[in-house]
């Protein structure tokens, strides 16, 4: 099982407090750092110090560590153009020397948009259908060759579909609990399906309709990691993981039914569970950015005994 860092910026964070993080997930073993892609705080709160953008800070965490991977969950479609959006991934995978991973999705916020004048249109699953073929289409055109694409919500004409990533394939996730369209866009395009924030059955459930589509996509039952992204808080003791929720104003009861909650063996427990519906990677979503023993405790007594 992967275990990979997932922060919240927009709660209130800078690219300080992010390095920060990153240097430590790094150095405490862990696969990944991903962050999401908001402009806008949500629940109570001023959001201080404000946003950052998502691909501008994996830029310069890519020069800044050495190891890990670095991606997004997701990249808000409509926050970028895909063309655009091809060439600003495949030049923070060069600036990371090929650790990127792209989560494309749809974008749902429209509170974020409205504050800082990004069109929301009604329509957004469809332009995440053309968004991930122009992307992967312009990463996988052949050098010396040219990429067209018309659709009903974008049009290229004779890209050169450059630059090119520095690696073979950038990993793409999508994810999302739809039951139908999303688990058929993941099989065509996904090397990844992610399921944010589920129940053990719920995740049982739609892996099954994901595995489905890959299926009837005619692809291989394994071409596909599966994962989840869940809230943690984990502490020695109950005394510990009670701080840890107050300090992100969630409950503990609330925490160990909807998370990964309490101490170190029974996170350990629950990720098994996990584990045992299909689960092989599991983003911790960590909202105290600041409480960097917390993901020590985690690497030492929770990652260590996963194997």
């Amino acid at each position: 099982m992967d275990l990979r860092i997932f922060t919240e910026p927009q709660q209130g964070a800078d690219y300080d407090t992010l390095l920060k993080v990153a240097k430590a997930t790094e150095d405490l073993g862990f696969d990944a750092f991903f962050r999401s892609d908001h402009y806008l705080r949500m629940g109570p709160g001023d959001g201080m110090p404000g946003p950052t953008d998502a691909w501008i800070t994996l830029a310069g965490l890519a020069r800044e560590t050495r190891r890990i991977r670095l991606g997004t969950l997701m990249t808000a479609g409509t926050f970028r153009l895909p063309g655009v959006l091809a060439i600003q991934v495949a030049q923070v995978d060069h600036m990371s020397g090929g650790r990127i991973e792209l989560g494309l999705g749809a974008g749902w916020f429209e509170e974020e948009h409205r504050a800082y004048g990004i069109p929301f249109p009604k329509e957004r699953f469809g332009r995440l259908e053309e968004q991930l073929e122009i992307v992967t289409g312009l990463w996988g055109t052949a050098p010396g060759k040219t990429f067209s694409h018309e659709g009903p919500h974008y049009r290229i004409e004779d890209s050169p579909a450059l630059p090119k990533p520095a690696q073979a394939r950038i990993p793409v996730l999508v994810g999302g609990h739809g039951a139908r369209r999303t688990p058929r866009l993941a099989a065509r395009f996904a090397d990844e399906f992610n399921i944010p924030f589920a129940s053990l059955e719920d995740t049982e459930r739609q892996f099954g309709r994901v595995r489905e589509a890959v299926a009837e996509a005619g692809r291989p039952a394994d071409a596909l990691v599966y994962s989840n992204a869940l809230v943690v808080c984990v502490g020695r003791d109950d005394a510990e993981v009670a701080r840890r929720a107050a300090a992100i104003g969630r409950e503990v009861a609330e925490l160990k039914a909807n998370g990964l909650a309490g101490t170190p063996a029974e996170v350990v427990e629950k990720i098994g569970r996990y584990g045992a519906v299909g689960s092989r990677r599991i983003y911790l979503q960590v909202l105290d950015l600041d409480d960097l023993d917390h993901l020590e405790l985690i690497s030492t007594q929770v990652q260590t005994q996963l194997g």
